[in-house]
């Protein structure tokens, strides 16, 4: 195999990454939808030529930790290497092909240069609307994958530079905002057309056997490097539960449970005792479960690690075969994040027993996700689509911060000005949740409410919540952060609490929705909180006299004084 130096192995890296930017960048510039341009629900990367994942943009976790197992699944069973010709780009939205949710729609294409493959570019796009049995493709009555939308198998979407216009017409006529899909698709392939020539450069550059052997010694640092964060940790054993409110069918709690046994430069996670795979559709793949996985050990181990397909070597996950973290075939999945941010959770509170300075309290944990289906004045349709957070759980040097995208999903909040330009909506309440944060020596960020009225003549609602039951757990002696919840206040001044997970809830005009999302954990025991700290977060706001009296105790005399 070639040689190549350290610095033009480092600098061949940052070009890799600074690909997957360009590609990133020309979907946020080039996509029509808000969930697309404004919240960045979007992922892109650059794969070695045998589908490994080698360099992604700084978008979302939770995509760019499965496409290198998508893009494996596409090779394995549906279309092999032998068969990518220059200029075909592959697409699917499959989970059982490797995918995650039927909204996000992934495509691939080959790299040629003179006729070698050198790399495969990608990108993945949740896009606002993809079918099923509710606006937004989140059906909460769904029992099986066929109920909530169109699945598409591993195809040729391009070939050979040609589109193929008969398939892109056959997704576009199977969903609610055929404009949006039909930009957001094309935005995904320019996309690509910007990594191919990126990469080709750097392959023309440096040569196709310099590219070859930076990428494998690409994987080898990631992995040397994630072997060693490991090694640094005592060795053992740990086991944790964390149980999520319901599937929205049930009222039966869901059972994540994970032991973790480190020894030595390894680490495995082990799913045995999780609940068996669920009616509802909240159930995960194992390409989801380990893409939640990968994310809570290098959130836990260090930023410093370049996540790739190297950093997966040192780790074994075992997940039991027909259970939540490893759904058999067609049960629904498209509301998996409800399930997926607590697999990461579930992973972090075991991995408080062995490394407990680096794991913060629970977060939310959950994508905070609704769309609205409405009906204008002028009698067109358009579905609003929009995903909320919550806050941060403290941790071992302070405070947990407030109303934050977590790191696997990694979204933008949507400007309500933006929203209300484009929909028939009014916004009359958003921002953070006093009190929400869960009490400690360091405290729980903030959850927030966000709360709109609707001014059309009517619409249907759909939610994906989570944490109605279950708050997000204290570590150390903190309390646990709020829960969350949603309310309907119809026109006439009727009051209504939803539950977390609903499809195809009646709105009018006038009718108002509140979310209120959950805070997080707190860290440590309140009683030790620096009576400072707390005299400015009622001064702030944050925390209120009489929140501040329930939890903390004599420490809010001084405080109290302190604040006024």
């Amino acid at each position: 195999m070639t040689s190549i130096d350290p610095v033009r192995l480092e600098v061949i890296r940052n070009a890799l990454i600074a690909a997957a930017e360009e590609m990133s960048i020309t979907i946020w510039r080039t996509s029509r939808s808000t969930v697309v341009r404004e919240i960045l629900d979007f992922s892109t990367a650059v794969f070695d030529s045998e589908g490994r994942n080698i360099a992604q943009s700084a978008r979302i976790p939770v995509h760019l930790n499965s496409m290198s197992d998508c893009l494996k699944r596409i090779l394995e069973a549906h279309i092999p290497l032998e068969e990518w010709a220059e200029g075909d780009v592959v697409v699917t939205n499959d989970p059982y092909s490797g995918g995650q949710h039927l909204p996000d729609i992934q495509t691939f294409r080959p790299v040629f240069v003179d006729g070698r493959r050198v790399a495969i570019v990608g990108t993945l796009c949740h896009h606002v609307d993809v079918g099923g049995g509710a606006p937004g493709s989140y059906y909460a009555a769904a029992t099986e994958i066929f109920q909530e939308g169109i699945r598409i198998p591993p195809l040729r979407l391009v070939e050979r530079g040609a589109l193929n216009t008969s398939v892109f017409e056959m997704l576009l006529y199977n969903v609610r905002q055929s404009d949006e899909t039909r930009g957001d698709l094309n935005a995904q392939i320019a996309a690509l057309g910007i990594g191919t020539r990126a990469v080709s450069r750097i392959a023309r550059k440096y040569g196709s056997d310099a590219l070859g052997a930076a990428m494998s010694s690409i994987l080898d640092g990631s992995e040397r490097m994630m072997r060693a964060a490991i090694a640094a940790l005592p060795d053992g054993t740990a086991s944790f539960v964390e149980l999520v409110d319901d599937d929205g069918q049930s009222e039966e709690p869901i059972r994540l449970s994970v032991t973790i046994v480190k020894e030595g430069d390894r680490i495995s996670l082990d799913f045995a005792g999780s609940s068996p795979q669920v009616r509802g559709p909240v159930n995960n793949t194992p390409a989801m479960t380990c893409s939640a996985v990968y994310y809570a050990l290098l959130a836990a181990l260090g930023s410093d690690i370049p996540a790739n397909s190297g950093c997966y070597r040192p780790v074994s996950v075992s997940l039991p075969e027909g259970s939540v973290v490893n759904a058999r075939f067609p049960a629904p999945v498209a509301g998996r994040m409800v399930v997926n941010h607590r697999i990461a959770t579930a992973v972090f509170g075991a991995l408080a027993q062995i490394a407990p300075e680096r794991i913060p309290a629970a977060y939310y944990a959950i994508s905070y996700v609704y769309a609205v289906s409405i009906l204008r004045p002028d009698s067109k349709r358009q579905v609003y689509f929009d995903i909320e957070v919550g806050g941060w759980g403290g941790h071992a040097k302070g405070d947990g911060a407030s109303a934050l995208s977590c790191g696997l999903h990694n979204n933008t909040n949507a400007p309500i000005e933006m929203v209300e330009a484009k929909y028939p909506v009014v916004f009359t309440r958003y921002g953070l949740l006093p009190d929400s944060g869960g009490a400690g020596e360091h405290r729980g960020g903030l959850g927030l409410v966000r709360e709109f009225r609707l001014e059309a003549p009517e619409g249907l609602l759909s939610t994906n919540f989570e944490r109605f039951r279950v708050p997000p757990y204290g570590l150390y002696g903190g309390k646990p952060g709020s829960l969350s919840s949603t309310t309907l206040r119809r026109a006439d001044g009727t009051q209504v609490d939803l539950a977390s997970k609903v499809s195809g809830v009646a709105l009018s005009s006038g009718d108002t929705v509140t979310i209120r999302t959950s805070g997080g954990g707190g860290f440590g025991e309140a009683a030790r909180r620096d009576p400072a700290r707390l005299a400015d977060d009622i001064a702030e706001g944050l925390v209120t006299t009489e929140a501040a009296r329930e939890h903390y105790g004599a420490a809010v005399i001084p405080a109290v004084d302190a604040a006024a």
